[in-house]
Parts: structure tokens; sequence; C-alpha cells
């Protein structure tokens, strides 16, 4: 496995870990109503948007590769 194709998977696992920990956390906030759940929720889909731009970006950057 090249180094390029460890980090495209490495991003879609780190993205897909930050998907389910914004489903868990909103689940978390429907059961509590804690405002920190949310907030949480909230950190969880930033971060899995900003790794799927940067997936793409390093994907169109590195494709003739």
């Amino acid at each position: 496995m090249s180094l390029k194709a460890f980090h495209l998977l490495f991003i879609v696992l780190s993205a897909i870990l930050g998907a389910f920990f914004a489903a868990w956390s909103i689940g978390q906030y429907q059961i509590a109503h804690e405002f920190s759940y949310l907030a949480a929720c909230a950190l969880g889909v930033a971060s899995t948007g900003s790794l799927v731009v940067y997936g793409a970006a390093f994907q169109k950057k590195t494709r003739g590769m």
C-alpha cells in the first residue's frame, strides 16, 4: 500500500469516526438535554466536513502521482 493510499484511508476512517461521534453525541443530547452534547455534535460535524474537504483536495492534488 502506497503512502498516498494509506493517507486517504486514514482520512476516510477519521471522517467515519467523526460522523459516528456526532451521531452518538446527538443521541446523548436527546437523553440528557445537556448543552455539552450539542456542542460535541457540532464539533463532530465540523471535523467530518473539514476532513471530507481535505480528502477531496488531497486527492485532486495527488491525482497524477
